[in-house]
């Protein structure tokens, strides 16, 4: 299985970004936050001309329950989308948090991990669906 989770479409990054929070918000995971790394490298005073932001997502339940079991996991909290444009499309990617959860070898949190990656691959999925 490849650690990383693609997706890609002819939708732009803004309405991947739209479709991202509706999907997001329908499985009561939320959008915590939007980096726009263009944005902030250039208030850095760093040109960098690709337009590319990452999503934080999370869903609160399922975050406490792995914080109350393992703490260091905060470490790869919350999970992130990033979106961007690559070869004339728009490209959505994520670290899977099965692999993600592998690095701190808590077999009791696997369901949790699984569950988490069914919801953002979807959330993906629908994001990146001509139409919606």
């Amino acid at each position: 299985m490849n650690m990383l989770y693609m997706r890609e479409t002819n939708k732009s990054i803004d309405q991947v970004g739209a479709a991202l929070e509706r999907a997001a918000k329908e499985r009561q995971f939320g959008i915590m936050t939007i980096h726009n790394l263009r944005e902030t490298m250039q208030k850095k005073g760093i040109e960098f001309n690709r337009d590319l932001r990452i999503y934080e997502i999370c869903n609160p339940q399922q975050a406490k329950k792995v914080l109350e079991a393992e703490p260091n996991i905060s470490t790869a909290l919350p999970c992130r989308i990033s979106v961007y444009r690559a070869d004339g499309k728009t490209k959505l990617a994520t670290i899977r948090p099965t692999v993600q959860l592998g690095m701190f070898e808590r077999k009791d949190l696997e369901q949790i991990a699984k569950d988490v990656e069914n919801v953002i691959i979807a959330v993906m999925d629908e994001a990146a669906k001509e139409g919606s």
